[in-house]
């Protein structure tokens, strides 16, 4: 382990356990301080066992996926304003301090989710099955019947629209289509736009960017809850299903929730970041499948 690995490990480590001790600023900073950490660790770990990364050989796309990271996730929040599934305790009372956290929390979402599921696809050994080199992309292309891509866009679009059209009291628990509409909303649209896709994945019959994904979902959901339970600045559930079976905060079924998300956060980071090709360094880092060297 490299020495930027172990002061990832060590940040993490020490603001868990200074949370536990209610020591501050850790105590009400835990999940921001957390996920950097975890997020030099795991991106030092993949550098060490490939060669390539998101901080060492992508740090200008890996800037505008953490500042994109920030609106991404607030279509989230928009989407709790009917939902009403979590709200937020113990923030700091100044609202310029109150904002930098929100930033710095939201700021760590989406390079959490990817630099996870590299790290999943180094332990699995999954690039190698496919000899990528670091001077490929992992961009699984090809063409898509046009009404399946056309039902897959009205569903998802069905899906995310369903909470605004409801009663508050059901729309509590819509969560579940919140949380896949976007895969099917714009996974067949990244395809046809000739970006990455699960879709095209799938179709030439390349499961480890899914497998790698899921898998990241599952780790950083654990994570989330886990540095989100003792923080004095967190958040609480108030999923209506399963409220009494919880672990952490988040009632059991709610675990499901995490790998669709980081679906979820592959196929919208995807769509943004091909508006934005014209202005970012290159053709864009291979996502979900760490390349080697």
């Amino acid at each position: 382990m490299n020495v930027w690995a172990i002061a990832g490990l060590i940040v993490m480590v020490l603001s868990q356990a200074a949370t536990l001790a209610g020591l501050e600023p850790f105590a009400s900073w835990n999940t921001p301080i957390a996920w950097t950490g975890f997020i030099v660790f795991a991106d030092s770990l993949v550098w060490q066992a490939r060669g390539r990364s998101w901080l060492r050989s992508s740090p200008g796309e890996f800037a505008f996926l953490a500042i994109v990271s920030i609106p991404l996730w607030l279509v989230f929040e928009f989407f709790n304003l009917y939902l009403d599934n979590w709200y937020y305790v113990g923030l700091p009372e100044h609202a310029a301090l109150r904002l930098f956290g929100y930033a710095w929390s939201f700021a760590t979402i989406w390079p959490a989710i990817f630099e996870a599921a590299d790290l999943i696809g180094v332990w699995r050994g999954a690039p190698r099955a496919f000899g990528i080199t670091e001077t490929d992309t992992y961009w699984v292309v090809g063409g898509t019947s046009k009404i399946h891509a056309g039902l897959s866009i009205a569903i998802g679009a069905a899906m995310l629209a369903a909470p605004f059209v409801v009663s508050p009291s059901v729309a509590r628990y819509l969560a579940a289509p919140v949380w896949l509409g976007f895969i099917l909303l714009l996974d067949p649209v990244n395809r046809r736009m000739g970006s990455e896709s699960l879709a095209g994945d799938l179709s030439h019959g390349q499961f480890d960017r899914l497998k790698n994904l899921i898998l990241s979902g599952f780790l950083c959901g654990i994570l989330w809850e886990l540095w989100n339970y003792w923080a004095r600045a967190k958040w609480h559930y108030t999923v209506p299903i399963m409220e009494n079976l919880k672990i952490f905060e988040m009632p059991v079924p709610g675990y499901l929730g995490f790998p669709a998300f980081a679906l979820e956060c592959f196929t919208m980071y995807v769509f943004t970041r091909t508006l934005f090709a014209r202005v970012l360094p290159g053709p864009g880092r291979a996502i979900g499948v760490p390349i080697a060297r």
